[in-house]
Order: structure tokens, then C-alpha cells, then sequence
């Protein structure tokens, strides 16, 4: 069985190299050969143009074919695998057209492995793991109130000015805060138009403890179902997020201010001209390393008062070993490659695995990769 790995990005390398480097049968295709062999050609000679057609007519059934491209291709390329009786593999998270493949997928006996990088991906890890713990626990109850917070960062180890550096085209974190957002507030919906105005302080239990600007990103509220809350619940609090360096939001007033007033081709064309200028301006140095915090939190209260409280939080930064962000992201792919392999998660579109052993297995091997890595009980 072959691993197609699609897409050499920066984000990509260090999945592929373990993979590779584990023995795996790897064929890489990439737009650009000469950036794969750049990231990969001392391993591997097994490195091709990337062309759909082509790529269809080499996979077979039983294969892996990986997509770190752009989010537009995961779906032509899962239905390609499903047409095969392959298998697919995306950190990305599941479009509504990934997940409307889940029926022919399960007929077809193929596994989609969606949401398995950093966030979406680790994240989820350490959701499933708090939630089981919880309901192991003596304090679990139904008639417990739960707040539960995801936050996660990609920030400069070295802060500058700007609170922000890019280690790819801005443009993805520009479009991203013109997004709704929608979470679970005080026990109801709390809906957001923009995520500048609902910015709030987040104090992170790391060793030295540490306060982060973040706010609401995307839509939070499916994932209570994901992460397999009972629906009898009471949901105080429900919120994935994004976590910035303090000061991150005065440095970028004057940007959202503009981006609010952006429409149409024009809009575009403005925040293709602001991304450009950005790179420029606040792109990591070479070597310069970055930093990558998560904090998943879950909390149980009783009548007002905490019963089970825990945080999951982990602190990575940039090393002799590359990025912490693509460690982060290509690492729990490779796992999920592996694991596919294994029949280890069954046929259907599926975001990180909830399997208490996958998730024992890939935090296990998280853990290699930060520096920090700690579950925190805050009423022990």
C-alpha cells in the first residue's frame, strides 16, 4: 500500500520525513518538484509533478492519498479515493461537502480522516481525553453545570511590535477576521460578526502562568456533539478559540477598522495589498523560532461551586528541529496515516479519532514534540 503525500508546504515536512524515514511506501507529488526535493530528496527520489489525472491513475485500493494543498482540492480528492477504494487524510477542517461524502464512503469501505494537525486535530486529542476523564470521575453528574474553553495560538517566541509574525501568506489570517463567529456564552448562543469585539484576557496555567488575548473563531457549537457531550448537559460556557500575544489587539486596530469598511473586488484586492505588505514587514526571520500555545479546558460545577476542573496545556517553540507549527500540524498526520494503514479508525468521514488508545497513542507522541506538555488539576 502506498502513501500519496500531496503538498510540500512548510507546514508539511516533518510528517513526511517520519514517514519516509519509518519505511512507508511514499510516492510525493507537489506543484513545484524542485521545493519537494528541496524538503525531501535526500530521502527519497519517488517525488512527481502534482497532476490530478495523473495521480488518479497511479492510486490504487487500499492507498493513503494525503492532501496538505489548498482547501480546495480535500473533496475532489476524497471522492477520487472513494472512487478508488482508497483512503484520505486532511488536517483541514471537514467542509459540508467532505461531510456529505460519509454515506459513499462508508458503502465503499474508505476512511476520511479530517481535523488531525494542530487545531483542528491536537486540540480535539485533548478534548476527548478531559471529556473521558471527567465522566470517570466521582464528580461527574448530569446535573453539573460544564464550561469548556479550547484556545490555541500560533505567536512569535521572540514578541515584536506588530504582537504577530507570518510564517505563510497573511492572507488566510486577514479573510479569517472577516468571519463569524458562534459559541456558547453564560448558557446561551453568543453570535459574533467580527472577533475583534469579543476579545477577552485568558490567564494560561503554564509553569510560569501567562495571560493571552483570545476570542471565539468559527463555529464552536457543533463540536459539543463531537466531542460527545450528553445533550442533557447544562452548557454554561462552550468556545473554541484563537489565543494572541497581550497588546495584539491595540497593535491591530487600525487593520480591523479598514478590513470592516473592505467589499467586493475592491476588498479583495486591498487585502491581497495589506497581506504583501505584511509579509514584507513581519514574516520570521530565518531561524528565528516560533511559539505555539494550547489550552483545553474543562470545567464541572455544582450548584455554583467547581466539583472537576482539569486544563490540557501545551507550549512549543521553534528548535534545531524546525517549527514548532509544522511539527504540530504534519506530526499527528503522520499518526493518522499510520493508523488508517492499521484499520485502526473504520470507514466514513471522520475528524482526530476519539478512541481512547489513538488518543493515549498521538498525545503520547505530542508530548515528543513540545516542550511543555501538562494536564493541570486546578482543585487538586
Amino acid at each position: 500500500m502506498t502513501i500519496h503525500w500531496c503538498g510540500t508546504g512548510l507546514s508539511a515536512i516533518p510528517g513526511l520525513r517520519r514517514l519516509i524515514e519509518a519505511g512507508h511506501d511514499v510516492t510525493v507529488w507537489n506543484r513545484t518538484t524542485d521545493k519537494a526535493k528541496d524538503a525531501v530528496g535526500d530521502l527519497t527520489d519517488n517525488i512527481h509533478a502534482f497532476d490530478f489525472d495523473t495521480l488518479k491513475s497511479k492510486v490504487a485500493e487500499g492507498d493513503v492519498v494525503v492532501s496538505m494543498l489548498p482547501g480546495d482540492w480535500h473533496v475532489p480528492l476524497a471522492e477520487m479515493c472513494i472512487e478508488a477504494g482508497a483512503n484520505f487524510v486532511s488536517s483541514s477542517y471537514i467542509a459540508p461537502e467532505m461531510r456529505a461524502l460519509d454515506d459513499k464512503a462508508r458503502n465503499a469501505g474508505v476512511t476520511c480522516v479530517n481535523e488531525v494537525g494542530l487545531d483542528p486535530g491536537i486540540d480535539h486529542l485533548m478534548a476527548h481525553y478531559l471529556v473521558a476523564d471527567y465522566r470517570a470521575s466521582d464528580a461527574f453528574s448530569p446535573a453539573n453545570d460544564i464550561s469548556f474553553i479550547s484556545y490555541c495560538g500560533g505567536i512569535p517566541k521572540h514578541p515584536n511590535p506588530f504582537r504577530y509574525k507570518f510564517s505563510w501568506s497573511p492572507l488566510g489570517v486577514l479573510k479569517a477576521l472577516r468571519s463569524p463567529s458562534r459559541s456558547v456564552r453564560d448558557y446561551s448562543e453568543l453570535n459574533v460578526a467580527r472577533p475583534w469585539d469579543a476579545i477577552s484576557s485568558y490567564s494560561a496555567p503554564l509553569p510560569t502562568p501567562e495571560t493571552f488575548e483570545v476570542y471565539p473563531n468559527r463555529d464552536s457549537v457543533p463540536f459539543i456533539e463531537d466531542y460527545r457531550f450528553d445533550s442533557s448537559w447544562r452548557i454554561k460556557e462552550f468556545v473554541r478559540g484563537t489565543l494572541r500575544l497581550n497588546g495584539w489587539a491595540d497593535a491591530w486596530s487600525d487593520i480591523f477598522r479598514e478590513i470592516e469598511t473592505l467589499e467586493g473586488e475592491a476588498g479583495d484586492a486591498r487585502l491581497k495589498e495589506m497581506s504583501d505588505q505584511f509579509w514584507d514587514e513581519n514574516a520570521y526571520d530565518e531561524d528565528e523560532p516560533d511559539r505555539v500555545v494550547l489550552c483545553v479546558s474543562l470545567k464541572a460545577e455544582h450548584n455554583g461551586e467547581p466539583v472537576w476542573h482539569k486544563t490540557y496545556v501545551m507550549d512549543a517553540w521553534g528548535d534545531e528541529r524546525g517549527t514548532a507549527m509544522a511539527r504540530l500540524v504534519s506530526i499527528p498526520v503522520s499518526l493518522a496515516v499510520e493508523a488508517v494503514l492499521n484499520r485502526e479508525i473504520p470507514a466514513g468521514v471522520h475528524p482526530a479519532p476519539y478512541d481512547p488508545k489513538l488518543v493515549e497513542r498521538f498525545l503520547g507522541e505530542v508530548d515528543k514534540l513540545a516542550q511543555h506538555l501538562q494536564v493541570v488539576d486546578h482543585l487538586s
